[in-house]
């Protein structure tokens, strides 16, 4: 997948304003407009312009396209990191745009839509229930196992006296339930937009996402650990320590253990009902022959066992 310069696309500067960007639009589109143009490209440019207009005319898409850097180049191979959206707070959903109109850069960024788990605005005569709010938030595994109480902050988009998108930043205290799972969503009530008249506030939704752990992988509620064992913990089998979410413990590897086995500790991935399974993968780690002692054992391994590892390939 490509990335899209949609600035370039509009030819107007990162710090143009919204105004700005109107103008830049409707000059655009008169001119490749398939229906008058006689660019043999107009039909492509036009949908690419409609496309960075749909993303530039909207502060929140905006402020959410511009957390992806100005480093980025048109065309260039573009996957986005998982966290790049965290803390970043909207309202009502990435929808009104219609995302298998455009391009996959567009429906990775904002395909999602929300506005169903919600209901949106509600109007009751000149009242009006405000609208609720939306972020994804980065969580430790470990808050999953235990619960937590964090302090948060979130950024939101908001246009200035001049026209410009800035964003505003404010910090909340969360209780993290223990046994959330990703993707789970935690609902603050009153914390989205004011209500108008005598309406209630919104309310601001959290999606859970697991920093990326140096140990631990996470599917549903079962979690995940490669174990290095040594060549003969693995042949003769032992009982060695392996770290868990909530610390380490006593695994037994059974005799003849071979790379890849997979050994289920029942019940010790994520609480809930029913709760995880933690998996232990077995990798099998080799001392290095950085010694003259090292390497005569190696020899003689070589002589003694007459293995070969490649048997089964048939060569």
């Amino acid at each position: 997948m490509d990335f899209k310069d949609y600035y370039n696309i509009m030819g107007v500067g990162r710090d143009a304003s919204q105004d700005e960007i109107k103008r830049a639009y409707r000059k655009l589109a008169r001119k490749y407009h398939p229906d008058v143009s006689k660019e043999a490209d107009a039909e492509v440019r036009f949908k690419d312009l409609g496309e960075a207009y749909a993303v530039l005319k909207d502060p929140e898409k905006r402020a959410a396209y511009d957390q992806l850097g100005a480093n980025w180049k048109a065309g260039q191979e573009f996957k986005p990191p998982p966290d790049w959206d965290a803390g970043f707070e909207f309202s009502g959903g990435y929808g009104g745009a219609d995302a298998s109109a455009y391009s996959d850069f567009f429906d990775t960024l904002f395909g999602r839509d929300f506005q169903s788990a919600t209901g949106g605005r509600r109007q009751a005569g000149i009242h009006a229930h405000g609208e609720d709010h939306h972020a994804k938030v980065m969580i430790d595994l470990e808050d999953a196992y235990q619960g937590a109480s964090r302090s948060i902050s979130l950024r939101a988009p908001e246009l200035d006296g001049t026209g410009h998108v800035t964003t505003k930043q404010r910090t909340l205290n969360v209780k993290i339930p223990k046994g959330v799972k990703q993707g789970q969503r935690i609902r603050l009530a009153g914390q989205g937009s004011p209500g108008l008249g005598k309406g209630q506030s919104g309310d601001l939704y959290l999606e859970i996402e697991f920093k990326p752990h140096k140990l631990f992988r996470v599917e549903g509620r079962d979690v995940y650990l490669e174990l290095p064992v040594a060549p003969w913990e693995a042949a003769l089998g032992a009982t060695v320590k392996a770290p868990t979410p909530t610390g380490p413990v006593d695994l037994k590897i059974p005799v003849g253990t071979t790379r890849g086995r997979k050994l289920r500790l029942q019940k010790r991935g994520i609480p809930g009902q029913p709760p995880g399974d933690l998996f232990v993968e077995v990798a099998i780690s080799l001392p290095p022959a950085d010694s003259d002692a090292a390497r005569q054992l190696y020899k003689e391994m070589q002589q003694e066992l007459a293995y070969n590892p490649r048997s089964k390939l048939g060569v």
